[in-house]
């Protein structure tokens, strides 16, 4: 579905990524690990517009998208839901999620997708009237990720979904990733969680300095010596 192929991001001067190539497979759970500052957060703004590309190419279902407008990426089927949720605090959790369902290629099924992320998220549904900023960071991660599903999107890139939260939620969050694939969505994800991450994902990609660094299926990256010590503390 996404072949990312040489890209390299600059901010001003300063390289912020080097020549970073790796695919995404259709209806695939593909993630991204790393330290923080590692560059993670870039490849993911850089895949949805909100950064140039300074060299490479973002091939998405065959057509380069480097020169869409991060509009033009989500009513291609791009979403992202970026880090620290970036919900309207004064709209209620209802008018946020219809922000997300506000692309051409959504809104006829406004109210269809409501009905699927209120199933998918029950306690969205008894917080519908709510003020965004008055849920919980859980509740909060839960409307931003529900928020990203609206516009229908093929591919959902998901900026550490996990930060902030109490352990027994973020359970919860990586068990919502895996419903949210099994439904046909392909998901790349971007964490500091590694330890839940390569349970979860078939494929990931290390990211050290801007570089990959390493790949391989998390049970492969699970044996791996340096990815015991430098992540999971083993």
């Amino acid at each position: 579905m996404l072949r990312v192929e040489s890209l390299s991001v600059f901010y001003g001067r300063i390289q912020a990524l080097w020549d970073i190539s790796f695919n995404v497979e259709e209806k695939s759970i593909t993630a991204i690990v790393g330290s923080n500052g590692a560059g993670k957060s870039t490849i993911l703004n850089t895949l949805a517009g909100l950064l140039p590309a300074s060299s490479g190419s973002i091939i998405f279902e065959e057509n380069n998208v480097n020169h869409y407008a991060p509009y033009d990426r989500v009513e291609a089927g791009i979403s992202l839901v970026p880090e620290r949720r970036r919900l309207f605090p004064y709209l209620t959790t209802r008018e946020n999620l219809e922000i997300g369902a506000y692309v051409k290629r959504a809104r006829a099924d406004t109210q269809q997708s409501l009905e699927w992320v209120f199933q998918l998220f029950p306690i969205l549904k008894e917080r519908a009237k709510q003020l965004a900023g008055t849920l919980s960071g859980g509740e909060q991660q839960m409307a931003a990720i529900a928020r990203g599903l609206m516009s229908k999107p093929k591919l959902l890139m998901l900026d550490e979904p996990s930060l902030g939260l109490a352990p027994i939620i973020t359970l919860e969050v990586f068990k919502l990733m895996k419903e949210i694939n099994n439904a046909g969505v392909t998901i790349l994800l971007v964490e500091q969680n590694v330890h839940h991450t390569l349970r979860l994902a078939e494929r990931v990609f290390v990211l050290e300095t801007g570089r990959i660094a390493m790949e391989g299926t998390g049970d492969e990256l699970m044996k791996e010596e340096h990815i015991k010590r430098a992540y999971l503390g083993l």
